[in-house]
């Protein structure tokens, strides 16, 4: 009796793990997902007097009517970035700079600058070819850590030293790559405490931040940075879970 239970249910477990395996939500969990509908915010929170859709974009724009006087975010609510691949283009003027932000924390508290308030990792935003002013960079958001890593560097972060192995790409090769007032594509790519940057299909980062430092989750956001009065815009975004 004993040996024929054994069977039965080592016959059922045969057979449940390809129909798991085939299940559409398997297949489905290594694709691409869009998140911009093209038409309107539906599952981003921002300052509506600052985010908008225009031709098919998302619009960001600050003006001398409508201010931001602290750095103000369009946050994505329908999901966290952990271990994540994110691709986006951009593109944005000369006055002052924008920035994705990803693997942040949301500040909620009475004490916040504004309502879309964000702090973490930044992938910098700029129009400029000139080094280090130029997109790609990282900066600590809110974090006390300035520009963390810098394009061109493969580097490594030990406690409050970051140690440069490798130059990824020269002032030069940038100036060539980037796409001076026009849509500039991204690809961010996260795993654990290994960060890369890629900017128009070519890797200008990588980066592997120390145990201590790394931030390992949280959620994504598009920048308005306050001051100067400014526009950014963004299309086909793309996201998916590693």
């Amino acid at each position: 009796m004993i040996r024929e239970v054994s069977f039965a249910a080592l016959f059922v477990a045969c057979i449940a793990v390809p129909a798991m395996a085939d299940s559409p939500t398997a297949a489905t969990d290594t694709e691409m997902k869009s998140l911009f509908n093209g038409t309107d915010l539906e599952g981003w929170s921002g300052d509506p007097r600052l985010w908008s859709v225009r031709d098919g974009v998302i619009h960001g724009e600050t003006t001398e009517e409508n201010k931001a006087n602290r750095n103000t975010f369009l946050i994505w609510q329908d999901g966290n970035t952990a271990d994540f691949e994110l691709e986006l283009s951009f593109r944005c003027n000369a006055t002052n700079n924008s920035g994705i932000q990803y693997r942040s924390e949301h500040n909620t508290s009475p004490k916040a600058p504004n309502k879309w308030s964000l702090k973490g990792y930044q992938h910098e935003v700029r129009n400029e070819v000139d080094f280090p002013n130029i997109s790609g960079f990282i900066y600590g958001e809110g974090l006390n850590r300035g520009r963390i890593c810098l394009v061109g560097e493969k580097a490594v972060q030990k406690g409050d030293k970051k140690e440069v192995l490798e130059t990824l790409i020269t002032p030069a090769e940038f100036k060539e790559l980037f796409r001076l007032d026009d849509w500039n594509d991204v690809r961010i790519v996260a795993k654990g405490r290994h960060i890369q940057h890629y900017l128009n299909g070519r890797l200008i980062l990588d980066f592997t931040d120390s145990e201590e430092l790394a931030l390992l989750d949280g959620v994504l956001g598009l920048q308005l940075h306050a001051g100067k009065p400014m526009w950014a815009e963004f299309k086909n975004i793309r996201f998916r879970s590693l």
